[in-house]
């Protein structure tokens, strides 16, 4: 079952929340941004993904979603109709 809402950051999904709860894709860029990371399943049956406390600090997100850009796949083509 899907998460709550999926987080674009230009164009490319980054993660969710899933019960009150950031979650990040556990790429390798944010694993080497966040040393100290931490685990969680968004929903039974899916990949972990990395927790993010840290919401208020705007300079830390930033700088994490940049980092992470990069190591993103890039969004599949949409199927014409």
């Amino acid at each position: 079952m899907m998460g709550e809402f999926i987080i674009y950051y230009r164009g490319k999904i980054i993660g969710g929340i899933y019960d009150n709860r950031f979650l990040l894709k556990a790429v390798d860029s944010a694993k080497e941004y966040l040393p100290n990371h931490r685990y969680e399943l968004p929903y039974e049956g899916a990949k972990k993904m990395l927790l993010i406390e840290e919401l208020d600090n705007k300079e830390f997100l930033a700088g994490l979603l940049n980092a992470m850009y990069d190591d993103l796949p890039a969004p599949k083509p949409k199927r014409k109709k």
